[in-house]
């Protein structure tokens, strides 16, 4: 009898750790325009995808969208290694990039990538209330540009105030240097217009984690202007700016920043499913 009941306690253990696993799959290229958009231009037929990663047999997990950076002239979409096997999604994005295209696409094909997952999340068992916004360098600046600047979602019909949090990994809070260029303007010239995170300041945007490197080792001035839109976030009457500063690390500083942007992730979807 004790053989018996020992077996079915090491059954159910077993049992328990392996319902306890969270399998991921992954499902790549989706076209996030309609079609009819797609098949209009081959570069955006090209670009113009994601990956969703995301927990199967799960319903109602959390979200991360995460842009890649290179300056909006280079890179492609990328699953991060410290955003995998979370226990949330993440879903990874390609935008067009300059000098194909006037850096003011990227901007409003960060917009459609997010559109197209507040509206197709829950098909896949996500909570369309709990979408985060997240990337590095020329894509934290394209996650802030789409979640402070409220006209580029609104094309979509989605208001940037149902993010449930942006999260921009040493992000460029001015205008963005590539748009510059483009203009004939010095990289070392700082802009503020409507192409800067900084013009679009206000109180009641989404929880914001802003993340950059060492001061002295960033790039281009990188950590004043965070620690400005901090202050000036504050100064709007935002109630949840926050900024790290990453000792000893540059602007590649992605890898000790996910350990913060998983906790930020975990600390929101806390509060929001309360």
């Amino acid at each position: 009898m004790k053989k018996i009941v020992l077996s079915l306690v090491l059954l159910l253990s077993v049992t328990l750790v392996s319902a306890q696993k969270t399998e991921y799959t992954t499902v790549s290229n989706i076209h996030y325009y309609n079609e009819a958009t797609a098949n209009s231009d081959a570069y955006i037929k090209e670009r113009c995808v994601l990956d969703i990663y995301y927990p199967k047999n799960t319903k109602g997990f959390t979200t991360v969208i995460w842009f890649h950076g290179g300056g909006l002239t280079s890179g492609s979409k990328e699953l991060p290694e410290g955003l995998k096997d979370k226990g949330f999604c993440v879903v990874s994005v390609n935008y067009r990039l300059s000098p194909k295209v006037k850096a003011q696409k990227c901007i409003e094909d960060a917009a459609a990538a997010v559109a197209w997952t507040f509206k197709n999340i829950t098909t896949y068992g996500g909570d369309d209330s709990l979408i985060m916004v997240s990337g590095h360098s020329a894509g934290a600046y394209l996650s802030l540009m789409v979640g402070l600047d409220k006209k580029w979602l609104k094309a979509d019909g989605i208001d940037a105030n149902s993010i449930a949090g942006l999260i921009p990994l040493s992000a460029q809070t001015i205008t963005h240097f590539e748009i510059r260029k483009e203009r004939g303007i010095p990289e070392t010239q700082p802009i503020v217009d409507e192409f800067a995170p900084l013009y679009h300041i206000r109180a009641d945007a989404p929880p914001l984690l802003l993340i950059t490197g060492d001061r002295e080792k960033e790039m281009l001035g990188r950590y004043e202007e965070n620690a400005y839109m901090m202050r000036m976030m504050k100064i709007a009457g935002h109630k949840q700016t926050t900024l790290y500063e990453l000792q000893g690390f540059g602007h590649n500083m992605t890898e000790p920043a996910f350990p913060l942007v998983v906790q930020e992730i975990k600390r929101i979807t806390a509060l929001k499913t309360k």
